[in-house]
């Protein structure tokens, strides 16, 4: 048997008991040391009293900029209105004069003042904001309220002062020339004040006092500065008319004819309204002054047709009015439209002839006759539409 593998020698009984082997040792983690100061309380409270007051401040500093911002932005979006037109569309124009001197906020209070701004203050940013504050222009002006202030600064920034024209058409009537001033940009205290003013003229020599300016209104087309008031344009007008008298002497024509000048436009204003050529003028002449001479009564249509539409009546043969001139003998109180000069001249300068009749045809041609039987029977062959027409 081989010997050579051994068992295992076992301890030694006798020697007693030996120690168990020991572990290698473990480093030893010493505990973190806490701050003292995390230990109380008293400062977590205040870092939690820090941390919302710096979220307050947040929240307030957030708060300010927004209302500032909704301040600005307000304030943008009325400033913009502030900037549009008063009147968008209106063909309305008014006069303005910007005296040498007038400051920026003087103008704004100027157009202020006649409707043609929304704001002052606006305004004076605008120019301030353009560079045009010291740009603005003194002199007379038509505004219109349809333009916006951008408009109206280049205007006023311009340098040219405005004129205008206005026309007063012959045959027009009184009430149609006041619609013309009001067309031009006058209120209507303005117009009725000028057109019921009395005028020291010589052309209202013999027009009796109680009488309007109806008929003297001469048309024309005339030019005037924009700070023209009515009561400058009327003289304009009266002055007209009265050099239209002096030249072609219409006052002692007049007078050879039986007439004052009042009375020569009286008939003047028939013939204009009653007669669309102008060269048969002088024949509808011959026929009323032979009416008249013979004191036949004028029977124009036209007289009761200006009665009924200033009365505001239903037009009427019958109207029982002195214009009426189917109705009463001799001239009507006063002129019934404006004449202008071939009527003038034709009450002057009648044709020769015997006609006591006439008519203007559907063709607007003139139609006379010696008889009633010859004017019937132009009616019957030429006015079948207007001898209708009341």
């Amino acid at each position: 048997m081989n010997n050579d593998i051994l068992p295992p020698k076992k301890p030694d009984e006798s020697a007693g008991s030996t120690a168990p082997q020991s572990l290698p040792e473990l480093p030893q983690i010493e505990p973190i040391a806490s701050s003292p100061v995390d230990d109380h309380p008293q400062h977590l409270l205040a870092s939690g009293r820090r941390s919302r007051k710096l979220r307050i401040v947040l929240v307030s500093l957030a708060a300010v900029i927004m209302v500032l911002a909704a301040i600005t932005i307000g304030t943008w979006v009325w400033y913009q209105q502030q900037l549009q037109a008063v009147a968008p569309g209106s063909s309305e124009k008014v006069r303005v004069t910007v005296k040498p001197g007038t400051d920026p906020s003087g103008i704004a209070n100027l157009l202020k003042a006649n409707g043609l701004i929304r704001n002052e203050t606006a305004f004076g940013w605008y120019v301030r904001l353009s560079g045009t504050a010291g740009s603005l222009q003194s002199g007379a002006y038509r505004l219109s309220k349809s333009d916006n202030v951008q408009t109206l600064v280049e205007h006023l920034t311009s340098g040219k002062t405005d004129t205008f024209s206005i026309t007063f058409l012959p045959g027009n009537t009184l009430a149609k020339h006041r619609q013309t001033l009001l067309d031009a940009g006058y209120s209507q205290t303005n117009v009725d004040t000028a057109l019921s003013k009395k005028y020291a003229h010589p052309l209202f020599e013999s027009k009796p006092a109680s009488s309007d300016l109806e008929g003297y209104i001469y048309g024309e087309t005339y030019q005037f500065p924009a700070d023209a008031t009515p009561e400058q344009i009327l003289t304009r007008t009266f002055d007209q008319f009265q050099s239209v008298v002096e030249e072609e002497n219409l006052k002692a024509l007049y007078k050879q004819r039986g007439f004052t000048l009042y009375e020569g436009i009286t008939l003047a204003s028939i013939i204009q309204r009653e007669v669309i050529t102008k060269s048969d003028m002088a024949q509808v002449s011959q026929v009323f002054q032979l009416r008249l001479k013979r004191d036949i009564q004028l029977g124009s249509d036209v007289t009761y047709q200006y009665a009924a539409d200033k009365m505001g009546v239903a037009r009427s043969v019958d109207l029982d009015s002195p214009y009426n001139t189917r109705r009463y003998p001799g001239l009507p109180p006063g002129p019934i439209s404006s004449p202008g000069a071939a009527a003038l001249l034709a009450v002057a300068n009648p044709a020769k002839g015997d006609y006591l009749y006439f008519l203007s045809g559907d063709d607007d041609k003139t139609y006379f006759g010696r008889t009633e039987a010859e004017h019937e029977a132009n009616i019957q062959k030429h006015c079948q539409k207007k001898c209708q027409i009341l």
